[in-house]
């Protein structure tokens, strides 16, 4: 009898799955008061440490390598953070047949954050895209994103209630946000190699704040009553409405990168920088952005948009990877092999 085996290209993140089971937790065991108090306070300094650690880990120079394909990379911005917000404003008309309020803010605040670094290069390299590219781009859209987010989030979910940019919102995002990220970039002098060697480490640091801020925030939803806002059939429109946005994107950006004549190399790159948002960076600035009990709510977009991107990626980058790569088709399709990965093994994945 043969054994049944996982589907390679059903990739299941162990991280989601840990937010998911905290959900559940903070369902059933919701901190309160004091206990909550502090739980804030010490979810905030982790959201200090996540950006240090995310400016001490991105090197400029690096990413430098891929800044000439000027082309691609404005394609790709467009993506991130015109198309998308876009598309969660039309996503309106689904409220409140498929959404409610709150999910439909959610999305909003999922349209305006930037594309994610790791998993965007490590599936352009499994695809046999434009590596130095997606450095670059990933990059920049999360170096961008820290300025460009909370004022496209501000823009989106005006009137809304949602979110307003006031003088103590700007200082919180200067504060939490943009302050540790420029320390971590000053720092890599000191800290870039102690961190490349210590990359577990990092990682745990960098989930434990992210699980922190996941399981104070569906507490204090929880407190407050807001899954009694939530049925199961509202869950199921959103798992659908979430679906078809990433069906929607992924397919403007191969078309568009097809009528614009890019290489294979370059489509590749753009159809997987362009198509993903980041939960490493989106939940903490959420934190910081958004206030009240509803904030459990409007991360579900997200954490459902993380996982769903990771399968249909996967299964993408694991197609596209058996096809062969077409001699460069112009000016914008170099790629180094010294950049590639082995397309048979499935790439480690961070949020």
């Amino acid at each position: 009898m043969r054994a049944v085996r996982w589907p390679r290209w059903l990739v299941i993140d162990p991280f989601i799955v840990a937010m998911l089971a905290l959900v559940v937790v903070a369902t059933l065991l919701p901190v309160r008061g004091t206990a909550a108090d502090v739980a804030g306070t010490i979810a905030k300094i982790g959201v200090a440490v996540l950006f240090f650690l995310h400016g001490a880990r991105i090197a400029p120079r690096a990413a430098l390598a891929g800044a000439r394909h000027w082309r691609l990379h404005i394609v790709v911005l467009l993506l991130t953070f015109a198309v998308f917000p876009l598309l969660g404003i039309a996503a309106g008309l689904l409220v409140p047949t498929l959404l409610t309020n709150d999910l439909h803010l959610g999305l909003l605040f999922l349209c305006a954050v930037p594309s994610t670094v790791q998993s965007s290069i490590a599936f352009t390299s499994m695809a046999r895209g434009n590596v130095p590219a997606a450095v670059f781009s990933a990059s920049f859209s999360n170096l961008a994103g820290i300025g460009i987010t909370p004022l496209l989030a501000a823009a989106l979910l005006t009137g809304t209630g949602g979110v307003s940019l006031t003088g103590g919102a700007i200082g919180a995002v200067v504060l939490q946000l943009l302050v540790p990220f420029a320390a971590g970039q000053l720092s890599r002098r000191w800290t870039a190699d102690w961190l490349g060697r210590h990359k577990r480490l990092t990682g745990i640091v960098d989930r434990s704040s992210i699980l922190l801020v996941v399981y104070t925030a569906f507490s204090a939803g929880v407190v407050a009553g807001v899954w009694q806002q939530v049925s199961p059939g509202r869950l199921a429109g959103l798992l659908l409405v979430v679906t078809a946005l990433l069906a929607t994107v992924l397919g403007l950006a191969y078309g568009v990168a097809r009528l614009l004549r890019f290489s294979r190399e370059d489509r590749v790159t753009i159809v997987f920088c362009g198509s993903k948002k980041s939960l490493a960076t989106g939940l903490p600035m959420a934190t910081v952005l958004f206030s009240g009990a509803s904030l459990g709510l409007l991360l579900l977009p997200m954490m459902l948009f993380h996982q769903i991107q990771l399968i249909v990626c996967a299964a993408l980058a694991r197609a596209w990877s058996t096809h062969p790569t077409p001699d460069p088709a112009g000016p914008d399709s170099s790629i180094e092999d010294s950049s590639r990965v082995d397309c048979d093994k499935t790439p480690t994945i961070s949020p």
